[in-house]
């Protein structure tokens, strides 16, 4: 999406800018329209502004409130994922030697590795490094359950680890999926159309509130850096918490000699 490739600082002024450059290019429209039909009065553009307004600030509340639901939903797959990786690592304390030992291992690499991945944007390489380690926890569960097939303590390891890997997926997917263009593009068209309309019935007055309209411009773009911000997973103010899977991170730690 064309709105990753700036920074949220870089998007922040950019909409600061666009919002009074709409609001400037409303006031030269309605200046113009006075002159050449300097009998005209406002009219319905307060109204049809008000409206426009509204419908923005309904757009930004669906808006928002879609970009929440997203950010919940990350933080709530960190503490699944912590559980699921606890329970296998758990589990695998039943089992027999050396595969006890080399699966705990491996878990406690792995939530090395989640770890390692807040703050990078590009999850290719680290989803590569997950997924070698679910293969190596996979060949031990197969060669555990082909030599005692009836145990069930293995057929519990193995749930474990297989929930352990499907919520890899649903996490990298989740922070993979960002908010529809579509909706950024929606966005930015109804604000261009209010911002004008605000633009024009200020052309009415003796003179622009300068100051007014910088304000409604900056408040703007402050909800716009929240969108943003909730959207992009992995940089951003707003981050998702790890303190689960640091905490899991902590416990899984051997024991000192």
């Amino acid at each position: 999406m064309l709105l990753n490739l700036l920074p949220i600082w870089a998007i922040y002024l950019l909409t600061v800018f666009f919002t009074l450059a709409s609001i400037e290019v409303g006031y030269w429209l309605g200046k113009r329209w006075q002159r050449s039909a300097p009998n005209e009065k406002e009219g319905g553009v307060g109204a049809l502004a008000g409206a426009t307004l509204g419908l923005l600030a309904f757009l930004l509340a669906f808006t928002v409130g879609i970009a929440v639901n997203r950010y919940d939903t990350r933080r709530q797959l960190v503490v699944n994922e912590a559980n699921a990786i606890g329970t296998t690592f758990l589990r695998a304390g039943y089992l027999d030697e050396p595969q006890r030992q080399e699966i705990q291992d491996l878990l406690r690499d792995y939530v090395d590795l989640r770890l390692a991945a807040v703050g990078v944007t590009d999850l290719t390489e680290l989803a590569a490094q997950s997924e070698e380690i679910h293969a190596a926890l996979w060949a031990h569960a197969e060669t555990l359950a082909r030599a005692q097939p009836e145990s069930e303590m293995i057929g519990l390891f193995i749930v474990a680890l297989n929930e352990l890997i499907d919520l890899h997926t649903v996490r990298y997917i989740s922070a993979s999926t960002q908010l529809p263009f579509a909706l950024f593009v929606l966005l930015y068209v109804v604000t261009f159309l209010a911002m004008v309309l605000v633009g024009m019935q200020s052309s009415f007055g003796s003179r622009q509130n300068i100051l007014a309209l910088v304000v409604l411009a900056l408040v703007f773009a402050a909800v716009v850096l929240l969108v943003v911000d909730l959207n992009r997973s992995q940089e951003g103010v707003l981050n998702v918490n790890q303190q689960a899977m640091m905490d899991l991170q902590r416990q899984l730690q051997p024991p000192a000699p």
